[in-house]
C-alpha cells in the first residue's frame, strides 16, 4: 500500500550510488524525466535529452518491456539517444535495464531504489561509467 503522490524530485533529494557522478545537464534532464515520470501511468520509464522527451513506455507489465518500448519509439522518430538520460518511476529489481539503457546510450538514470538487488544496478553502471542517483521516492501510478 502507498500513500498519494505528492512529492517531486529536487536536486536536495538525490542519493549519488555511482562512482560516476551525472554531468549539471544530465541532473537538469534527469529531474525533467522524473517529472514526467511521476505523472505518467507504471510501470514507466522515460528517456529525455536537452530537457526534451525523447521517448516513454508506459502502463507495462514489466519495466523491461516499457523500456524496450521506449527505445523503439525514440528510434522511430530519429531521437539520438547518446547522452540521454533514463528515469524510472520505480526500482530495478534487476541490472537489464541499466544494461539495455546503456547499449542503447544512455548515460545517466534516476530511479527510488529500494529493491534488495540495488547493487547489482550499481554494480554494472560502475563497470560500465553510467552515472546513477536515487531519490527514494516512488512514484508508481496505477
Amino acid at each position: 500500500m502507498q500513500d498519494k503522490d505528492h512529492k517531486t524530485d529536487t536536486l536536495v533529494d538525490l542519493k549519488y550510488v555511482t562512482e560516476t557522478e551525472p554531468s549539471k545537464r544530465e541532473l537538469e534532464d534527469l529531474i525533467f524525466a522524473s517529472k514526467l515520470c511521476k505523472h505518467t501511468k507504471s510501470n514507466t520509464i522515460v528517456l529525455a535529452k536537452n530537457k526534451q522527451l525523447c521517448a516513454s513506455g508506459n502502463g507495462q507489465t514489466s519495466r523491461v518491456d516499457a523500456l524496450n518500448q521506449a527505445i523503439h519509439k525514440a528510434k522511430h522518430f530519429n531521437f539520438d539517444l547518446d547522452g540521454a538520460v533514463m528515469a524510472s518511476d520505480a526500482f530495478f529489481p534487476f541490472p537489464d535495464c541499466v544494461e539495455i539503457s546503456h547499449k542503447n546510450g544512455i548515460s545517466s538514470v534516476i530511479q527510488p531504489g529500494g529493491s534488495i538487488k540495488d547493487q547489482l544496478s550499481i554494480d554494472y553502471c560502475n563497470e560500465n561509467n553510467v552515472s546513477m542517483v536515487m531519490t527514494g521516492i516512488r512514484h508508481f501510478k496505477h
